[in-house]
């Protein structure tokens, strides 16, 4: 078996490194012993993009906001579904990874990061959440691993009663708030519902209908004017 090469390791702002792992074709990034991610393993994270999509038919010029770069599998697959009037915003905190997605990773990204549809801000997301009111139609989150953080205790606050209510703030009526997560969350579920969406729990799978572990999207869309 082909070993594993260590390309890169990247500082999270607040503490933890990540490693930039190759074997042959296939990249990984870990947090310590966890896998944050795989290229092999896509199925959740698009699903991310193509379930929130879905929701978005018929808006016009829609504004989406992802939240995590990662190895882009959410970008790419929205952009698949997306027309040529749609604008994302891309932020990653962690400015390494945009530099892994443009040098080692660059085959795997193609061109969704020179798509004109997008735009990429090396900025924490709940920072743009928090200064944008009624900008977004949908809001994309694959930050950490789920509401139960991994890789940074701050990421806590993207989730929290003030976070959901800056998230449903920077929403426009009617607007998607979506969050991947590695496993169920029943009090998540709650606060989403207290926050002032409708929300929807939807069961995955890490390699789509291949199979893989059971990962959770919720699909919370704002109420309210």
């Amino acid at each position: 078996m082909i070993p594993w090469t260590l390309l890169d390791t990247a500082q999270i702002p607040g503490g933890g490194e990540l490693r930039l792992m190759r074997r042959g074709t296939e990249f990984s990034i870990k947090l310590g012993q966890n896998e944050l991610m795989n290229s092999r393993l896509s199925g959740s994270e698009q699903a991310l993009a193509t379930l929130t999509c879905e929701r978005l038919q018929g808006c016009k010029k829609p504004r989406l906001l992802i939240g995590g770069l990662g190895m882009g599998f959410t970008l790419r697959a929205a952009l698949s579904v997306l027309d040529a009037d749609a604008r994302i915003v891309v932020a990653e905190l962690v400015p390494e990874v945009v530099t892994w997605a443009r040098g080692p990773m660059a085959e795997v990204f193609g061109d969704s990061l020179t798509d004109p549809r997008v735009s990429i801000r090396e900025k924490d997301v709940g920072a743009l959440i928090r200064a944008e009111r009624s900008a977004f139609d949908a809001i994309l989150l694959d930050v950490d691993n789920g509401p139960e953080g991994l890789s940074r205790e701050a990421n806590d606050a993207l989730y929290n009663k003030s976070g959901l209510a800056a998230a449903h703030a920077a929403l426009r009526p009617g607007g998607v708030f979506a969050v991947w997560s590695s496993g169920p969350d029943p009090r998540f579920t709650q606060r989403l519902a207290k926050a002032g969406f409708d929300v929807d729990e939807i069961k995955t799978r890490a390699n789509g209908r291949r199979g893989g572990a059971r990962h959770v999207i919720w699909l919370a869309t704002r109420l309210g004017r």
